[in-house]
């Protein structure tokens, strides 16, 4: 499977030819017909010194013209239509919290945004381990008010208070690096 933009993605006989007429394929037969009328027609104007030949010159000057005007326009405007297709590509990444599409071959399209490392694992699991208390708090709140009137409200008080000293704990854990005080920012990815 390739991503959109991918260029392994596409047929080689899709990919532009090398060197100074890569645009050429464009055209094709028809540029190289226009191209050979041209020629011919400033050949027999030049051994004919006519002004018939002459005219026909200037005519398949013009078509040469416009062939080539026309060839150069679409080049222009796939190039800008590619790099339009590469930044939507790269907003809609960004929106779904992917890393941008890259547009060099020898990446494969997959780019490093940044690696785990024990530290991280570390702290995900005293997160994790955070949050079981919670929960366990929680249902201990839960067992006592379930009681109605015969709950120990002494239960109710020591399990909220672990509450909120394990909430405050696991949030001094995912500070912004750096030990400022300031709310962690990032993606969030569902």
């Amino acid at each position: 499977m390739h991503s959109l933009g991918d260029p392994q993605s596409s047929a080689p006989s899709s990919q532009p030819a090398k060197g100074v007429l890569k645009g050429f394929r464009i055209g094709g037969l028809g540029m190289t017909v226009v191209i050979i009328a041209f020629l011919v027609a400033v050949i027999f104007a030049a051994n004919q010194n006519d002004v018939v030949g002459w005219i026909v010159a200037v005519v398949s000057l013009g078509w040469l013209a416009l062939a080539a005007f026309v060839v150069f326009s679409i080049q222009k405007a796939a190039k800008r239509a590619g790099a339009r297709l590469t930044e939507a590509q790269n907003a809609f990444n960004a929106a779904a919290g992917r890393a941008p599409s890259s547009g060099s071959a020898d990446q494969g399209g997959t780019r490093v945004v940044s690696e785990r490392n024990e530290a991280d694992e570390i702290r995900d699991l005293k997160l994790d381990h955070s949050f079981k208390i919670v929960q366990v708090q929680v249902r201990v709140v839960e067992d006592e008010r379930a009681k109605g009137e015969a709950a120990d409200q002494d239960t109710i008080n020591r399990a909220l208070e672990t509450i909120a000293i394990t909430s405050t704990n696991a949030r001094d854990m995912i500070k912004s690096p750096g030990g400022s005080a300031e709310p962690v920012s990032g993606t969030i990815i569902d």
